[in-house]
């Protein structure tokens, strides 16, 4: 790499004087102009004056976070392609995917290392100058038609590849991350909740045995004290001997609901499996859709979401599990957002009321009723999945919604990296092109979408039995 290609000039914004002053002097020994910032309003107002080729962003500072300070930049256009890299701890990794998500480029993690600092901003200037040259190329382009057209070409495949990398990078990254969260829940969680599964069973049958020998009190000694019978008035016994029962079969079925809860979540990441395996397709939809219960349930602006399963009888599938299932829950929690978007539209617009004259025989004057008005009744928010096997070859996924739809010019770009319809800081655009790569890239199969906006979209998934 040409180190003076990707020279500049640098932002460091740390509230640490010692971090502070060891980034300043060896970045500038390196041949950086660096400018420096110890909070996060001052920072706002350096990048606004300095316009700075890149910021590194400590996480963690008083006042305002480097959370919000991002958040902030990226909703500025004269601001928001500055590349941000957060310092972060290494064991913080909750915090590094949701940088990534409100649009930091990279990460360092504390303590640092110079060598590691200097080789992360010369990646990403040289990014940000080839995104700068190929603009400029591209209006040059239009005055020029042919001139440089090779060159142009060159520098959009070297983009789209520096881009493909950090696609990948950032989804090792959070599926790393998911993976040790869900494994540390499922350690945490298994063994006390195994424990009182376990023992719901003997402290029922005990209580049943002291019920029991009160029953058998109660029957010797028909003629208890009265210092009993106000200690048995008092604890209300036969409610007391009723309810516990009750109670403990409750408690046994919460337990339950969080053995499965945690099986659910081993299976989804495939916790300690090989990477490559054969699954039961239909199966891991089905885990999916149990982890994304709550967003079906009804919320205000829409009713519950029904799921129609078609689904075929498929014979097991050698493919990357973990993976696969991050493909269905991208599919499926893009089509909840879209439904969320059309039903909770019609809900805002039904909110509106209607005056209707109703006149009765024999009445003079007309009898006004409010009514309000509501979504089309015989449409409700509706995901069709559908399974089937091909030719003993491969299979085909079809994850249908009755959303919002797309429009023809977001339906192709829908699998650009870093391409999103929501508003900043709601995601980085890299679900369905992270979807993309795992379906045609990773297991060379297909994936397509047909949309129209206003009346639902469908992504159809073709992956071999055998990848």
């Amino acid at each position: 790499m040409d180190k003076k290609a990707a020279q500049g000039n640098l932002l460091i914004v740390e509230d640490n004087p010692t971090n502070l002053s060891f980034l300043f002097n060896y970045l500038t020994k390196s041949g950086f102009k660096v400018l420096v910032a110890t909070d996060g309003k001052t920072a706002i107002q350096r990048v606004e004056a300095a316009q700075p080729d890149l910021i590194l962003l400590d996480v963690m500072m008083p006042g305002m976070d480097g959370f919000e300070v991002c958040k902030r930049l990226k909703s500025s256009p004269s601001m928001r392609d500055i590349p941000v890299i957060f310092m972060t701890a290494l064991s913080d990794t909750l915090n590094k995917v949701h940088g990534f998500e409100i649009g930091a480029v990279d990460y360092i993690t504390k303590p640092i290392q110079p060598e590691e600092v200097v080789s992360r901003i010369q990646t990403h200037l040289t990014l940000r100058n080839l995104q700068k040259e190929l603009q400029a190329k591209n209006e040059h382009l239009l005055q020029s038609q042919q001139q440089e057209k090779q060159r142009s070409l060159e520098l959009e495949e070297a983009l789209h590849k520096l881009q493909q990398t950090e696609v990948q990078l950032i989804q090792a990254e959070k599926m790393s991350s998911f993976g040790k969260i869900a494994a540390g829940i499922a350690h945490e969680i298994n063994n006390p909740v195994n424990f009182i599964y376990g023992n719901l069973y003997h402290a029922n049958e005990y209580i049943q045995d002291l019920f029991e020998l009160i029953t058998l009190y109660t029957q010797t000694y028909t003629h208890p004290t009265e210092k009993i019978n106000r200690k048995i008035q008092e604890i209300e016994l036969d409610f007391i001997q009723s309810d516990l029962p009750k109670l403990l079969e409750s408690m046994q079925v919460g337990a339950e609901r969080i053995r499965q809860t945690v099986s659910l979540l081993k299976n989804f990441f495939h916790l300690h499996e090989a990477e490559l395996k054969f699954v039961d397709i239909n199966q891991d939809i089905n885990n999916t859709l149990l982890l994304l219960e709550y967003h079906l349930d009804a919320k205000a602006g829409r009713p519950r979401i029904e799921v129609i399963k078609n689904y075929g009888s498929l014979p097991l599938v050698k493919c990357y599990a973990s993976e696969l299932n991050q493909v269905f829950m991208n599919m499926l929690t893009n089509a909840i957002d879209a439904l969320d978007e059309k039903y909770g539209k019609l809900k805002r617009e039904g909110e509106m009321w209607l005056i209707r004259g109703d006149r009765k025989a024999g009445e003079e004057e007309e009898e006004f009723v409010r009514s309000p008005l509501t979504p089309d009744q015989s449409q409700s928010p509706t995901i069709e999945i559908s399974t089937e096997s091909v030719d003993e070859a491969k299979v085909i996924i079809r994850i249908a919604d009755n959303g919002s739809g797309m429009t023809e010019e977001v339906s192709q770009r829908l699998f650009d990296p870093f391409f999103s319809t929501k508003p900043v800081g709601s995601g980085t655009g890299l679900g369905l092109t992270i979807s993309y790569q795992i379906i045609v890239e990773k297991h060379r199969g297909q994936l397509d979408v047909t949309s129209e906006r206003g009346n639902g979209t469908e992504f159809v998934i073709e992956i071999p039995i055998q990848s």
